[in-house]
């Protein structure tokens, strides 16, 4: 891949972050880093003052640095601002915010000379990746902390992982012959501005939940098999006559999931049924609104992915230096909370469904919690009950923390985004909603068994086949928790992508 700070998809984003693409910096965004960087220094030359390249920085703006002390200015600004704590984020969501951070500079924006972009893809392409504690921002004047740890690395300080260990920064750098930044004019500035933490951890975590609604979807399908409902809900006449995207795409989905069914021939006729329980029959409506609302948090972040997120941007047409907001993480944080609320949504149909599995009094004539020894046995019991625990946490979480303002720096940033706890929070949601779909997906397939030998529809059947690689059947108690994280993982991989 070529950087040249143009818009990236979210796969895109996630092939570089789990280390399956090479990365490079394109002639055209060079050019257009170095003619910016003429501007910075055009005005550092004159003695011109301009916010960013030689004053201090937020409620010290007013406060003009000599030229001898620009170095020394950029470099205490990325200490000072490394202040993040907590866990470190993981290293893909640090190889997205290195990719993503790059890619600002290549717009050519910045001020920064290209060396800064080419050291932080040098780190990328030899796994030199940052430790960056993911606590700390507001997500205005973008993610501050989590940046200027990744900064910090950049110029021979803070830490790095590297080869499976962690180290001081500058050792790191130095075993994979990687030259740190000494940092010139607006580069410390630079590398700090802008939104590349809430982005990275939201993308990553986008790319997970809108292959889950789609899971969901697989999961459902083979549910309602178990369960000997009825696919009529799913007919494509319903959907166009009231066509969201998102609707119309999962009904058509559940429709090829079920061909050929020979449990659904097996109840067609004398089906005393009329129409089943909403878990089942509005599975369109309810996934398909998951869909859209990922959908339509895909083309913020995609959008963010390309944009300029610095504070001031350089015009290098007219070397002009402008002061905006762009950093702003407002966008980004309405989506991820949009798209929490929308797991959660998706959530709770998966554990109605559950319920409806190994609940005697709904499961159609399936064994009590889907053991043939109820009493003696608990089966599913507990791993619906596990569900629910993870749901009650999701609904938590689910609040939205864009609704938040706590005015930062002396009441200078007044009005902040909270983007970075949006995205930490998704994140987590995300992994809970995994885990109750893959109980979904066990339970289903425990269900199945009881249907045998009538085998269920294509695509339900060929999902059966991908849990039973992970788990077998349950002939007698065991924990199961090794079973979900097994199916879990396998989600994640995309193993339930039919």
């Amino acid at each position: 891949m070529e950087l040249d700070g143009q818009q990236l998809t979210l796969e895109e984003v996630a092939r570089v972050a789990r280390g399956g693409e090479a990365v490079g910096l394109a002639a055209a965004a060079r050019a257009r880093m170095e003619a910016a960087r003429a501007a910075v220094e055009r005005i550092v030359a004159e003695s011109r003052v301009v916010y960013g390249v030689n004053t201090g920085f937020g409620k010290l703006s007013d406060v003009t640095v000599p030229a001898d002390e620009l170095r020394e200015l950029q470099l205490n600004l990325v200490r000072s601002h490394a202040c993040g704590l907590g866990a470190p984020l993981s290293t893909e969501e640090t190889r997205a915010m290195m990719l993503l951070r790059a890619n600002v500079l290549a717009k050519g924006f910045s001020g920064a000379r290209a060396v800064v972009a080419e050291t932080l893809l040098l780190m990328l392409g030899r796994g030199v990746h940052p430790v960056v504690p993911e606590l700390g921002s507001v997500g205005a004047s973008g993610d501050l902390a989590p940046l200027a740890h990744l900064a910090l690395c950049c110029a021979g300080e803070g830490e790095a992982f590297y080869q499976g260990e962690r180290m001081p920064g500058g050792e790191a750098l130095r075993r994979a012959d990687i030259e740190p930044l000494t940092l010139e004019a607006k580069e410390g500035l630079a590398l700090l501005n802008g939104t590349q933490a809430l982005t990275a951890v939201g993308a990553l975590a986008l790319e997970r939940a809108q292959r889950l609604a789609r899971t969901a979807d697989v999961s459902g399908a083979m549910s309602l098999e178990a369960l000997k409902g009825t696919p009529a809900a799913f007919d494509e006449r319903i959907h166009l006559a009231r066509p969201h995207r998102g609707q119309v795409e999962s009904a058509a989905h559940l429709r090829e999931l079920m061909l050929d069914s020979e449990i659904r021939a097996s109840h067609l006729e004398g089906d005393p049924r009329v129409q089943d329980a909403y878990s089942l029959r509005c599975m369109p409506q309810v996934h398909g609104a998951a869909r859209d609302a990922f959908a339509h948090a895909r083309q913020v972040t995609e959008v963010e992915t390309g944009g300029a997120t610095d504070n001031p941007l350089v015009f290098a047409e007219t070397g002009e230096v402008v002061s905006g907001g762009n950093f702003h993480g407002a966008p980004l944080a309405l989506a991820f909370d949009y798209s929490s609320i929308a797991l959660v949504h998706l959530g709770n149909i998966v554990e109605r469904r559950i319920d409806r599995l190994v609940n005697p009094d709904k499961n159609e004539g399936l064994p009590a919690f889907l053991t043939a020894r109820a009493g003696v046995e608990s089966g599913y019991m507990v791993p619906q009950i596990v569900a629910v625990a993870l749901l009650n946490e999701c609904k938590v979480l689910a609040h939205p923390a864009s609704t938040d303002n706590l005015p930062t720096d002396g009441g200078k940033e007044d009005h902040v985004s909270m983007g970075m706890t949006a995205a930490l929070k998704l994140r987590r949601i995300i992994e809970n909603i995994e885990r109750v779909v893959s109980i979904e997906l066990l339970a289903a397939a425990e269900g199945l068994e009881h249907r045998a030998p009538l085998k269920p529809g294509r695509g339900a059947r060929l999902a059966y086949e991908r849990v039973r690689a992970h788990a077998p059947r349950l002939t007698r108690d065991r924990p199961l928790s090794d079973d979900i994280e097994r199916v879990a993982a396998a989600l994640r991989r995309g193993e339930f992508d039919v």
